[in-house]
């Protein structure tokens, strides 16, 4: 497993391309709505939630900056980690986005180039 922590952009967007699947986390904006979710294909999955593709609690509550994803190169852990997320509180959660992205800048950039 990587995470995006200390990643710099050229590594960011080599881990994106390096492993299979994917656990991110998305806000509406600093401390705001977040979704965590699992995915093979970030990249793809990410544009699918910023052009709100889908009727979705994404779309609904305008949750589209990626703050946050570790990259895994097999599905099992993956989803773990997923329901592992989902029932932290969530000021784990946001102390776990903090670490490795203070600013909590989107990561979308970053992860296209």
């Amino acid at each position: 497993m990587s995470s995006c922590a200390g990643l710099t952009r050229a590594s960011r967007s080599d881990a994106v391309t390096d492993v299979a699947y994917y656990v991110y986390i998305l806000a509406s904006r600093r401390n705001g709505t977040l979704y965590i979710g699992a995915t093979n294909d970030l990249m793809r999955r990410a544009w699918e939630h910023r052009q709100a593709v889908a009727e979705s609690f994404t779309k609904k509550y305008g949750v589209h900056r990626l703050v946050y994803f570790e990259a895994y190169d097999q599905a099992r852990p993956a989803i773990q980690r997923e329901r592992t997320l989902k029932h932290w509180r969530r000021d784990w959660k946001i102390a776990l986005i903090e670490k490795s992205n203070p600013e909590w800048r989107d990561l979308y950039d970053d992860i296209t180039r």
